[in-house]
C-alpha cells in the first residue's frame, strides 16, 4: 500500500496541466520539443491530445503536429509513422520522400525497435508476451476484413496500491509497464491491454470508466497515459544506430511522482532495452 497517501487533504490532488496545446489554434513547436535531428531527419515529441494529420472528424482541431513541424521548419516534411491523437513521445519526420520510402521500410519489415511507457489497471505479471490476432478497428472495419497477426511484448516496472476503492475491490492497484509492440496493428497496445483485462488508464475507447473517472477527480489526469518513450533504429542515411527517447510531460510525470515511481523509472531508463 502506498505510505502517507492521503486522499481528500488540501495540497494533495494535483492541479490540470496538459490540454492547453491540443486546443490552440496556432500551437508551436518549442526547441525542447525537437529530439534529433541529423541529415534531413527530426524526431520530434509529440504532445498528447494532437493529431498527427488533419481528417473530416477532426474538423474542431484546426491544428496538426504535421502542420506544427512545417511551420517550425519553414518547408515540407512528411511523418514517417503515426502515433494515435491521445499518445504522447517520439515521432520521426523527413523532407526527403528517398527518406520517408526507406524508413516506411523499416517499419514494415519491423526493423525498428518501439517502448511505450504505460499506466495500466491491476498487477499484471512482471513480464509477458501477447499473442492475440486483431481485426481494424470498428471505425476501418469492412466486411471482408481479416484478423491479422499482432504481438505485444511487455515488462513490470512497478506497481502501487492506493486506498480508494472501485467496486468490488477496497482499494485499487496500477501498475507502470514498459510495452514493446512487435506488431504495429492500429490501437494495438491499448487494444491488447484490454484483452489481459489490464486497461490503460485514460483510455475512453477501450478503457475503464470508473478508473478514468477517478485519475480525472483524484489526479485532475485527463489524458491517456500512453507515451513512446523510444525508438531505435538504424539512420537511412549511414546505417548508423540511432536511439532517441522522450521525456514524459507534466501530466505524464505527476502521476509517477505521486506514486513514488521515479527510481523504478530511472532504473528501467537504464535496463529495459528500446
Amino acid at each position: 500500500m502506498l505510505q502517507n497517501f492521503q486522499p481528500g487533504k488540501a495540497g494533495f490532488f494535483l492541479p490540470a496541466q496538459s490540454g492547453k496545446l491540443s486546443r490552440m489554434k496556432h500551437a508551436l513547436l518549442k526547441q525542447d520539443d525537437i529530439l534529433y535531428r541529423e541529415n534531413e531527419l527530426l524526431g520530434i515529441n509529440k504532445p498528447a491530445g494532437v493529431p498527427v494529420h488533419g481528417s473530416r472528424i477532426l474538423e474542431d482541431q484546426p491544428e496538426t503536429l504535421l502542420t506544427m513541424v512545417r511551420n517550425h521548419e519553414g518547408k515540407i516534411v512528411h511523418a514517417a509513422h503515426r502515433l494515435d491523437r491521445p499518445v504522447s513521445g517520439v515521432m520521426l519526420f523527413t523532407a526527403s520522400k528517398q527518406m520517408l520510402r526507406q524508413l516506411g521500410q523499416e517499419f514494415e519489415n519491423r526493423r525498428v525497435r518501439k517502448c511505450y511507457l504505460a499506466v495500466v489497471r491491476g498487477w499484471p505479471d512482471s513480464g509477458g508476451t501477447i499473442s492475440h490476432p486483431l481485426l481494424p478497428p470498428r471505425d476501418e472495419r469492412k466486411a471482408g476484413s481479416v484478423v491479422r497477426e499482432a504481438v505485444t511484448r511487455y515488462e513490470r516496472i512497478a506497481r502501487v496500491e492506493i486506498p480508494i476503492p472501485i467496486h468490488p475491490y477496497p482499494a485499487s492497484r496500477y501498475s507502470l509497464l514498459a510495452l514493446y509492440p512487435e506488431t504495429g496493428r492500429r490501437h494495438q497496445l491499448r487494444r491488447h491491454m484490454k484483452h489481459i483485462s489490464h486497461h490503460l488508464i485514460g483510455d475512453t475507447t477501450y478503457g475503464r470508466g470508473e478508473h478514468n473517472l477517478m485519475f480525472r477527480e483524484k489526479f485532475a489526469c485527463h489524458r491517456l497515459l500512453l507515451h513512446a518513450w523510444s525508438l531505435e533504429f538504424h539512420h537511412p542515411a549511414d546505417n548508423k544506430l540511432i536511439r532517441i527517447n522522450a521525456p514524459l510531460d507534466a501530466e505524464f510525470n505527476a502521476i509517477i511522482k505521486v506514486f513514488e515511481w521515479g527510481e523504478a523509472l530511472k532504473n528501467a531508463g537504464d535496463d529495459i532495452p528500446a
